[in-house]
């Protein structure tokens, strides 16, 4: 009986035994399989954070030649708009020369005197200025500031307001800001007055925005710069809204019409010649260029490079051909014309007389002379005032 007891309480024992063996073992194991998962899960996150790492310079190499392939397409702006100016005296130059050999066909072996290419280079250009000229009789020049009329304030600072000089309209058209894709029409100038006004004006869609204040209206057409171009210059009929015609100004784009008005790059003017585009060129120290453009058409009739700084310059106009560029200070003051160029080489800048403005506000975003009415449209720090303009005739400028 004893051994019996005996014998289970080994075997009891050997059962235990095993047991804690067995529990050991599976302890063992579970470290052992907590550590591998461990030694995973430690993996995997240094796999994120390389792919995250990864991601990152993948995204500044991607920024990186984003910041490149922008600069590279305001590089390609700037060439194209250099070739352009380029080409434009090119063909300018082409011209010349072609006028020169119809008036003296070449002579083999003969040599020229440089004071005879200069004179024939200056008759070729009095020849294009007398075709212009003779379109209409046209021979009078500002002489001063008769009077301002403050008709209303409405709109944003800056913008630009005008009548379409073409006879029979007597049309206002409103643009407000400096950068929109529609536009205001009024009847006449009383309906323009009217404390509400807009309420029964006729909003014009335009198919492409316009941008800077520099926009003109003739016969029935708007000409405008084309937001987001270069030097656009596109024409879209007003009563329709339709696109009409287009082109490439050539030398504008690369600097501010006038520096007081950086908004506006290409400056549209319109007087009794016709259309004009007024832009800076760098390649001329910042000076003015005007453009004889075909208002049909769009294309270049001549291109005058001026000695009229852009330079602390707010405005500009044109009358019979003459252009008037109006002065400021960057803090506003009295604007005054301190430079004028006559395409006719009746008289020159330094000759011309200096003449205020009447000191008003600040100063001025935009002007529109109407040759019929002999007056300016100007828009004065979100006022749309008119001046009355006296004048005389060229000849007494270049007599005295």
């Amino acid at each position: 009986m004893y051994r019996r007891w005996v014998l289970l309480a080994a075997v009891l024992l050997s059962l235990q035994i095993g047991h804690a063996q067995r529990t050991t073992q599976e302890m063992v194991m579970m470290q052992y399989f907590d550590r591998r998962l461990s030694e995973l899960e430690d993996r995997v996150n240094r796999c994120d954070q390389s792919v995250q790492t990864y991601e990152q310079k993948l995204y500044d190499i991607s920024k990186h030649l984003r910041g490149h392939l922008d600069g590279l397409g305001v590089f390609k702006a700037e060439m194209k708009s250099l070739i352009d100016s380029v080409v434009m005296r090119v063909e300018r130059t082409e011209r010349d020369i072609e006028y020169m050999e119809q008036q003296s066909p070449l002579q083999p072996c003969v040599d020229v005197d440089e004071a005879v290419l200069e004179e024939q280079v200056k008759e070729a250009h009095r020849e294009t200025k007398s075709k212009l000229e003779q379109k209409t009789d046209c021979d009078v020049v500002i002489k001063g500031v008769k009077s301002l009329k403050i008709l209303k304030r409405a709109g944003e600072a800056q913008g630009s307001w005008m009548k379409d000089p073409s006879k029979g309209s007597s049309k206002v058209y409103f643009f407000s800001g400096t950068r929109n894709s529609t536009f205001l029409e009024f009847s006449n100038l009383q309906a323009f007055t009217k404390q509400n006004s807009t309420q029964g004006a006729l909003m014009v869609q335009l198919p492409f925005p316009w941008q800077g204040t520099g926009h003109a209206v003739y016969h029935g057409f708007v000409y405008y710069h084309k937001a987001g171009t270069v030097n656009e210059i596109v024409k879209v009929h007003i009563r329709n809204g339709t696109f009409s015609d287009n082109m490439l100004l050539p030398g504008a784009g690369r600097l501010p019409t006038y520096s007081l008005t950086p908004q506006t790059i290409i400056d549209l003017a319109v007087d009794e010649l016709g259309l004009w585009a007024i832009h800076a060129d760098p390649d001329f120290g910042g000076n003015l260029v005007i453009t004889k453009l075909d208002r049909s058409s769009l294309a270049v009739e001549h291109t005058w490079d001026t000695e009229c700084k852009s330079r602390d310059a707010e405005a500009s106009f044109l009358i019979c051909g003459t252009l008037h560029v109006v002065y400021n200070s960057r803090s506003g003051g009295r604007s005054s014309v301190q430079c004028m160029y006559d395409i006719h080489d009746t008289f020159h800048s330094p000759e011309s007389p200096v003449f205020f403005f009447p000191k008003r506000y600040s100063s001025h975003s935009s002007m529109r002379y109407h040759p019929k009415d002999k007056q300016l449209y100007s828009w004065d720090d979100g006022y749309q005032t008119i001046y009355k303009v006296q004048t005389k005739r060229k000849n007494e400028v270049a007599s005295t």
